[in-house]
Formats: structure tokens, sequence, C-alpha cells
């Protein structure tokens, strides 16, 4: 019977991935402070893209997965130094979640079809739209809920639109930066 192989993590990719975690919790405190019902902008998504980038998928996601995780105990991971459920489970925890379903895709995608930077680029982008859809239904259910509804064009207009622009502009940065070190990572 043949032997099952088992892919482990080893030291280097363990510190790999918490340096990155520690990243995306950097840049999420580096943040433009908008008024509600905006959402923030902040650095996350392009330390988002860096780590899956230039980690690989499966580092990457698991970057992505110790950053949620930090933040659901209550580590102040997220933008305004702020952890907890409580943030997860507000009308912008959406996005943040989102980011598992853009890693997860990634980290899919790369598997299956390879590493090109094609296939990379369309991966990043189908990323950018993952957590815009999860982040602005989650907006919409809790808007809904709460007994306030707004309309889709409206938590477009507050989520979405503004950040197209700046998500794909960090996403060619991180593809950058991941051209430049990544070889120092593999």
């Amino acid at each position: 019977m043949p032997e099952k192989t088992v892919s482990r993590l080893g030291t280097r990719d363990l510190t790999l991935v918490a340096l990155f975690t520690s990243l995306v919790a950097v840049c999420a405190w580096i943040s433009v402070p908008v008024p509600a019902p905006f959402v923030q902008f902040t650095m996350q998504t392009f330390a988002i893209f860096a780590a899956l980038l230039t980690l690989g998928g499966k580092r990457g996601t698991y970057a992505v997965a110790a950053y949620l995780l930090l933040g659901a105990v209550g580590a102040p991971v997220f933008s305004n130094f702020r952890g907890g459920l409580g943030v997860l489970l507000g009308t912008t925890g959406g996005y943040i979640m989102g980011f598992f379903f853009t890693a997860l895709l990634y980290w899919g995608m790369t598997a299956r079809l390879g590493e090109s930077p094609a296939v990379k680029l369309a991966a990043g982008l189908l990323g950018m739209a993952a957590y815009y859809a999860f982040g602005t239904a989650w907006y919409l259910a809790l808007y809904a809920r709460a007994g306030s509804p707004v309309g889709l064009l409206t938590a477009l207009g507050y989520c979405v639109f503004p950040f197209v622009l700046p998500d794909l502009m960090k996403l060619a940065l991180a593809a950058l930066l991941a051209r430049r070190v990544g070889k120092y990572v593999r």
C-alpha cells in the first residue's frame, strides 16, 4: 500500500506566515478615517495581496486565516486598533471576512492553473470581486436586519466604488513587491 505523504509547514514557513500576518495587521492600522457609513480606506488589502503573491496560495491563506483568528479573539489587529468578534460581526466585518474567501480562491486557482503571472493576476482580480461581493452582501443584510435597509447601489457607493481603483493599485504594488521579494521567500 503506498505511503501517504503529508505536507507540513516547516519553521521557515511558519515564520513567513507570522511575518505576513503581522504585515496585514500593521497595514490595517494605516487608515484614512472616513465618516460612517463609509468603509475606511486602509492598506490592509495591499498586505493581503502581498501575502498571497509572495508566499503562494497555501502559506498566504494561512497568514490571512491567522490574521482573522487573532482579530476574532480580540487582538487589536483591525483598523483603528480594534479587535474582537464585534468588529467581524459589524456592518463592515464582511469585507474583512471576505479576505479569507479571496485567499481560498487564490490558492485554488494557482494550485489548479499554475503560478504564471496571468493566473496570479486573474486570481487577485477575482479575489477582489470575492471580498467585495461577500462584504456588500453582509453590509446589506445587517442594515436590513437593523430595520434601516439600504439599496445595492447605495451600499456599492459607500463600500466598493471608492475602493476599486485604490485596490487595483495595491494589487499592482503587491505584485511588484512579490516579484522583488518572492525569489528570497520561495
